[in-house]
């Protein structure tokens, strides 16, 4: 009788905490397109961490039509308030959009506000589109 009490007494507590957000750092692969210089890239980023971020960078691989990295380069995402998501958008000279595989994100270099690392370790990415973008 205890032991149906106390599972009792669990259940509750689980449930009520698989409901609530985990925060973290979210960002998505949103659109490529073809633009004058090369290929246009659009991210959708949302913090929901407990701190706004002053400044945010991310370093990413891009990879082309044979799974090769293709180039590494560091996007500056600006400044992410707590709550808030921001388009940010990137023209890559010389990229071909079509070529593009897959994009790895590799490290977060600046993160300003939350402690050391924990932008990178907060960071949940996803594609809209057909392209995976990989944390």
């Amino acid at each position: 009788m205890q032991a149906a009490a106390i599972a009792l007494a669990i259940l509750p507590a689980a449930g009520a905490g698989a409901q609530e957000a985990k925060p973290g750092l979210e960002v998505e692969l949103n659109a490529l397109a073809p633009s004058q210089k090369g290929c246009m890239i659009t991210f959708v980023a949302k913090n929901d961490m407990p701190t706004a971020i002053g400044k945010i960078s991310f370093e990413l691989a891009f990879f082309n039509e044979k799974n090769v990295v293709d180039r590494i380069t560091v996007l500056d995402f600006r400044d992410l308030p707590v709550g808030k998501k921001r388009v940010r958008q990137f023209d890559m000279p010389n990229v071909k959009c079509e070529s593009i595989s897959r994009i790895i994100v590799n490290d977060t270099p600046v993160c300003e506000g939350p402690a050391a690392g924990e932008c990178m370790k907060s960071l949940t990415t996803r594609s809209q589109i057909s392209v995976p973008f990989e944390g």
